[in-house]
């Protein structure tokens, strides 16, 4: 099966967009602000759901490891599809850790940055394999998907913008018919 129709790869784009999004949102607005608190609360939620759906990918890859012929992968894509999960758990965690960071360290970004350059070190302490060739074809199509993520999410953020903009416009339209009618 292709990457392009493969159901994994659909939800891991949806996934790291989701996350992506939610936190880099999160990350520009203003401490302080009823918007970060409300940003702060919808990025929570989205890693809790994006912690739910990584545990079903788990589960589909745990299915496909019965027969990976079966769905047309190998054992290679099995692993591979293990550490990206295993990395989405890591950056989700990270993305927590950032948020509790920002509320203990007086909201202050200099500090947010020192507590994910920390996570970023240990986890990079921890491995004890070396890189392979696969690693490094894995991390340069992570690299693209992310360039296309993000061009994608712009492209929905001005969406969601156009969207908002026309919900104002058709809200004062309702309010002067209602308004014209008495």
């Amino acid at each position: 099966m292709s990457k392009a129709r493969d159901p994994f790869y659909i939800v891991k784009e949806e996934i790291q967009e989701s996350l992506q999004s939610s936190f880099h949102q999160w990350e520009r607005i203003l401490p302080d602000t009823g918007e970060q608190v409300h940003l702060t609360k919808e990025l929570l939620a989205n890693c809790e759901i994006i912690e739910w759906k990584v545990d079903e990918l788990n589960k589909t890859i745990d299915v496909a490891a019965i027969d990976p012929s079966w769905y047309g992968i190998d054992n290679r894509e099995l692993e591979s599809r293990r550490r990206w999960t295993i990395t989405a758990r890591t950056q989700v965690g990270d993305v927590k850790k950032s948020v509790v960071a920002r509320k203990e360290n007086g909201n202050s970004a200099s500090a947010m940055r020192r507590e994910l350059m920390k996570l970023l070190i240990s986890h990079q302490s921890d491995r004890s394999y070396q890189y392979s060739a696969e690693d490094n074809d894995d991390f340069i199509a992570s690299k693209l998907d992310r360039q296309m993520l993000l061009i994608e999410m712009r492209s929905w953020m001005n969406l969601v913008q156009v969207l908002r903009e026309l919900e104002v416009l058709a809200l004062q339209y309702m309010k002067n018919f209602l308004h014209r009618r008495k």
